[in-house]
């Protein structure tokens, strides 16, 4: 397919989300399937095209003055490819499979794109109702942190330590050109064109033999920050496929116990195969039940209990730009219900001078320090760490890192624009001994 086929394509694709309210993985597929004789090559370069638009589709739709998936195209091409007005003119020609020629509005839109006196949620292409809440975490700086959470993730691996060294896994994947990542002492970070397609990361050997696994660096800081430590007794209640599990093993060094739930079985079926891929012996999956009490036997017993709380996701909007659009304002309340709860719950697993480690993929202070400020005053036999504390666990990268986070009472909080890593929140709550 030509550039401006594809161009066609993304149009059409967009047309579909916005006239059946569908995700975009769905629409994308389904094109896919109708129109087999499109490559690989050309489904990536159009799945690149749709997801770039969805990323931009507040300030697109601003410079272009409306929010035609046409228009969204045209605002994206300006201001997330940096095309100049004669290049994208060139693109669309009217020629065949090539979408309609400029009009003469659409031409002088991008003459004059420009986001000078945007609200902060164009600016930051997030949808209006959440303003309030971008102000209350980050102020004046909402609409930079936004935009930061609008552009493109990198991939990001983690070497399982377990199995070798950093050294050893970059060396596999010499081709994929990876690099150290900043902060993380087990990640690989390679970047991806936006018109390419992904790596097959899946049918590399080094990840077929346990090596790596695909984590962004942010998910490995979250483990990282718990502090545990070989030999320890720590639960993973909301383990889900298993990610941050692996790394705990890793980082235990195969020391200890390791116990892995999930309200959900169906997210923990993949746990399973990960674990034997990755060489884990220190971990015990309790795959819940209809009735009884999986993690009743663990009750005061626990070093650490691990929350990966169920929230907005507002911190991985880089890998997923389609959530940001369909979230919806009892969202919010609904997840901060939810959090309150795992909580609460995890108080009995907590033995005397043990942690419970609070993690978000949320930006949002509602889930993140409001939540832990809550949960203290209705639990004073804990405290929090404060963040300053919390990433003295990085050793020496903890000086750097600590000006790049942003610090609080409650905890620590990573964003794309200050951390280059998906957004997330961490909480050390410590029992009293």
């Amino acid at each position: 397919m030509t550039p401006s086929a594809r161009l066609a394509a993304a149009i059409e694709v967009l047309s579909e989300i916005e006239i059946r309210r569908r995700p975009a993985a769905d629409a994308l597929k389904e094109w896919g399937i109708a129109h087999r004789f499109a490559g690989s090559s050309d489904r990536a370069a159009i799945a690149g095209l749709v997801y770039d638009t969805l990323r931009r589709r507040a300030s697109s739709a601003y410079v272009m003055g409306e929010a035609s998936p046409r228009a969204l195209v045209l605002g994206m091409l300006k201001l997330e490819r940096g095309l100049e007005r004669n290049a994208i003119e060139q693109l669309f020609d009217g020629s065949r499979f090539a979408p309609q020629p400029l009009s003469e509005r659409e031409s002088a839109a991008l003459a004059g794109a420009s986001l000078a006196g945007a609200p902060p949620h164009v600016a930051g292409d997030y949808p209006e109702w959440l303003d309030p809440h971008f102000a209350r975490a980050f102020g004046e700086a909402r609409g930079e942190e936004g935009a930061a959470l609008a552009s493109r993730a990198p991939l990001d691996l983690r070497v399982n330590t377990l199995k070798g060294e950093r050294e050893k896994a970059a060396a596999a994947l010499a081709e994929l050109h990876p690099e150290p990542t900043r902060w993380s002492p087990w990640g690989l970070r390679i970047r991806v064109a936006a018109d390419a397609k992904s790596p097959g990361i899946h049918a590399e050997p080094a990840f077929l033999k346990g090596l790596i696994e695909i984590q962004d660096e942010g998910s490995q800081l979250t483990v990282l920050l718990t502090g545990a430590r070989p030999d320890e007794q720590v639960l993973d209640i909301c383990a889900g496929g298993g990610g941050k599990t692996l790394a705990l093993a890793a980082m235990m060094e195969n020391r200890g116990q390791i116990y892995a739930t999930d309200t959900d079985k169906r997210r923990l079926a993949p746990i399973h195969a990960r674990l034997e891929r990755a060489g884990v012996r220190n971990v015990q999956v309790r795959t819940p039940k209809v009735s009884g009490d999986v993690v009743g036997d663990l009750v005061g017993r626990m070093d650490l209990v691990l929350i990966d709380a169920p929230c907005t996701g507002t911190g991985a909007w880089r890998r997923n730009p389609d959530a940001k659009w369909r979230i919806r304002p009892g969202a919010l309340a609904q997840r901060s219900k939810e959090q309150a709860a795992i909580l609460e719950d995890a108080t009995r697993l907590v033995k005397p001078g043990g942690r419970i480690a609070y993690v978000t993929c949320s930006v949002l202070d509602e889930e993140n320090g409001a939540q832990i400020r809550g949960f203290l005053a209705r639990y004073p036999e804990f405290s929090a760490a404060a963040g300053a504390e919390v990433i003295k666990a990085l050793g020496e990268r903890a000086f750097m890192f600590g000006k790049a986070a942003r610090l609080a009472a409650e905890g620590v909080l990573l964003t794309p624009r200050t951390t280059d890593t998906d957004g997330f929140f961490v909480s050390l709550l410590r029992r009293k001994a």
